[in-house]
């Protein structure tokens, strides 16, 4: 399946990213909160499912009387669980209206005061001014910014702060930590957004955070025999955020973008990205925990392999029937290739779910595979009765 880079891929990500923006450097996710029911229960399933291990808390034993939050972490990523306290909570309403969810994608930053003047200049509409936060181990400074329905990007900087976290929370200790399952950092995050909204949100990543469009699909590429939706992959100048942003296309019937418009009421974040060394190892262990992932293509994906690596299949390490055994999938561009599999949603509502991926070389999004993903996902809607 063809894709549609701005620059030529051959010529590398220098050139890629060339026309992107230096006025908000970013040195990485810092982490991802999401409003959920509740964060204690969510934790233990995030620990026990995925591997995360506790880091730190806090809620009404630390001072905090509106809300409670876990802290999880798994090598680079971080993720944090919050739940409201109280029925008027605005943290209560966000659960009610779109289930769990991510509320907050937070950005590493050098200056978070800079980040927030840079942004809102440029029409970013403001969620939290530059304030100080500060305990006996420092302080850090965050601000915040709204992006696609009401998710907010945040900028943190932590540069003077030798705490587990931020300000407010405690070291979060517990005789339960199941062994990490070798998740790294998030290789990227996916939004949906509502009909003809993509090019806005492209829009606003160009503008507001000089991101550059890194790679775009559109609903002849991205198709079965019954949905479509058309994609655009926005990052920023050092590669390391990419925020792929969907938007429904017109099929015969309801696409997966649609479906979770309706069940979370809006945009919001519609997949995680996480990254691993050894996906066979990953997976293996991630589905002996209870993580379910989409079905499997048939079988004839897995005979086509070889063709469709072409020269990569030299320096393919991994066996094809272990692949096809887990229901793993393989894709390849001009820089080599790369493996992915996608849960299920992680939760009740068919919104938010995750892909495991293991890049060797390449630096596409798996446009090889949209296809066999996208007739998966149809499978599990038809079950539903909301294809």
């Amino acid at each position: 399946m063809s894709t549609t880079p701005i620059k030529n891929v051959e010529y590398g990500l220098e050139k890629i990213f060339e026309g992107a923006q230096d006025f908000l450097p970013l040195l990485g996710t810092d982490y991802v909160e999401f409003y959920v029911g509740n964060a204690k229960q969510s934790a233990h399933f995030y620990k026990t499912a995925f591997g995360f291990q506790s880091l730190a808390y806090a809620g009404l034993e630390t001072g905090m009387k509106d809300r409670a939050s876990y802290v999880l972490k798994q090598d680079k990523i971080r993720l944090v669980l919050t739940t409201a306290l109280n029925s008027d909570s605005p943290i209560g309403e966000h659960v009610k209206k779109h289930g769990d969810g991510v509320k907050v994608i937070a950005l590493w930053v050098e200056d978070a005061t800079k980040a927030f003047e840079e942004t809102t200049k440029r029409g970013a509409k403001a969620f939290m001014a530059p304030t100080v936060e500060k305990d006996e181990h420092g302080e850090v400074v965050r601000s915040g910014i709204y992006t696609y329905g009401e998710t907010v990007h945040m900028f943190v900087e932590r540069k003077n702060y030798k705490g587990v976290f931020l300000p407010g929370y405690q070291t979060w200790k517990s005789d339960y930590n199941p062994t990490p399952v070798g998740l790294k950092f998030i290789d990227h995050m996916v939004g949906n957004v509502g009909w003809n909204q993509m090019n806005t949100w492209v829009k606003f990543y160009e503008e507001v955070m000089g991101f550059v469009n890194f790679l775009s699909f559109d609903d002849k590429q991205i198709h079965t025999e019954y949905s479509a939706l058309m994609s655009k992959v926005m990052s920023n100048g050092n590669g390391r955020i990419k925020f792929p942003i969907n938007e429904p296309a017109e099929g015969k019937k309801r696409s997966q973008i649609e479906e979770y418009l309706d069940f979370y009421e809006g945009a919001g974040a519609q997949h995680i990205a996480v990254a691993t060394d050894d996906i066979i190892k990953t997976v293996t262990e991630l589905r002996a925990r209870g993580v379910e992932f989409l079905s499997a293509p048939p079988k004839t994906y897995y005979e086509e392999i070889p063709a469709r690596l072409g020269a990569h299949m030299k320096m393919m390490k991994e066996d094809i029937s272990v692949l096809e055994k887990l229901a793993i999938l393989v894709d390849a561009d001009e820089e080599g290739y790369l493996l992915q599999i996608f849960t299920k949603p992680v939760e009740d509502r068919p919104t938010l779910f995750y892909e495991i991926i293991q890049r060797m070389g390449a630096k596409g999004f798996g446009a090889g595979n949209f296809k066999a993903l996208f007739e998966s996902i149809e499978r599990e809607q038809e079950k539903r009765g909301t294809l």
